[in-house]
């Protein structure tokens, strides 16, 4: 499973700190795996639910914290490092959505996995235009929750191999008005940096350097988010909007990502986009 993920041989409880509070159903405010290095944040206020994906997700990381109200949630995301970042979008206190606000507005690079309602279309595409990388429907396979996790730290580790062995000459890709640098993670744009999230970077970079080709959704969520699933086209339409918002001069009319109906979308700034060996 690569570098991210614990060795399977060892088996690590899940354990209830007695000295933490509890919330109004009863539960422990907090709960810890106890491990070493790679922690992941899940707030989940269904205790059935936070237990089962606690005892699967130990075996990817090195730690799993579990808050099981908004408000402890919005405290850890923001004062602690995270791997990975779960959010349920139904919370007590502050929900979801206003935590992965937060997060973005804070940690844009921060990779975020919401849990969403089955019956409520509204709160995926929340989710996603809010700025999270992906999410799951309840009720959801917890075999399908590993492999997002997987994936995830699959691409961190593919991001941080590529900064380790980086020596500066890595090219950048250049597409008319728009420069952008995979070594430093930044783009411009008429000379003016532009915040993108890491999924929103590596779609966009994906695209730059395949320009002109038309990719289907089912190609991008491979290509970039690691898996193939059907049913979860949105992610992939919400994160594009989120980029035209962000890089289109007029995104309802957009010129560098452009749908081709009945197909997917390709990338046609010029239809050319010329790399260039990064600049000392």
């Amino acid at each position: 499973m690569g570098c991210f993920s614990c060795d399977n041989s060892v088996k690590i409880p899940v354990y209830y700190p007695q000295t933490l509070g509890k919330n109004e159903k009863g539960m422990s405010n907090l709960r810890v795996v106890p491990m070493s290095k790679r922690r992941i944040l899940l707030v989940e206020d269904e205790q059935d639910i936070a237990q089962l994906v606690s005892l699967h997700l130990s075996d990817l990381c090195d730690e799993v914290v579990v808050a099981s109200d908004g408000h402890e949630g919005m405290r850890l995301a923001s004062t602690e490092t995270w791997a990975l970042v779960i959010l349920d979008i139904r919370l007590p206190g502050p929900d979801g959505l206003e935590i992965c606000r937060m997060i973005r507005r804070n940690r844009p690079y921060q990779p975020v996995l919401m849990l969403t309602s089955m019956s409520s279309e509204l709160d995926r595409v929340l989710g996603l235009e809010t700025g999270a990388d992906d999410y799951l429907t309840k009720p959801f396979s917890v075999l399908e929750l590993v492999a997002r996790v997987r994936a995830i730290f699959r691409r961190i580790e593919n991001m941080q191999q590529i900064s380790s062995t980086d020596r500066g000459d890595r090219e950048k890709v250049c597409c008319g008005n728009m420069t952008i640098d995979p070594t430093r993670r930044e783009v411009m744009l008429d000379g003016r940096a532009v915040e993108l999230t890491a999924r929103e970077f590596d779609l966009l970079e994906y695209f730059a350097r395949h320009p002109g080709r038309v990719f289907r959704r089912a190609d991008l969520l491979d290509k970039v988010w690691g898996y193939g699933h059907e049913g979860y086209e949105h992610t992939v339409n919400s994160h594009i909007n989120r980029l035209r918002a962000k890089i289109e001069e007029d995104p309802s009319k957009p010129e560098m990502i452009v749908t081709v109906w009945g197909v997917g979308y390709k990338f046609a700034a010029g239809d050319e986009a010329a790399p260039m060996v990064a600049q000392q």
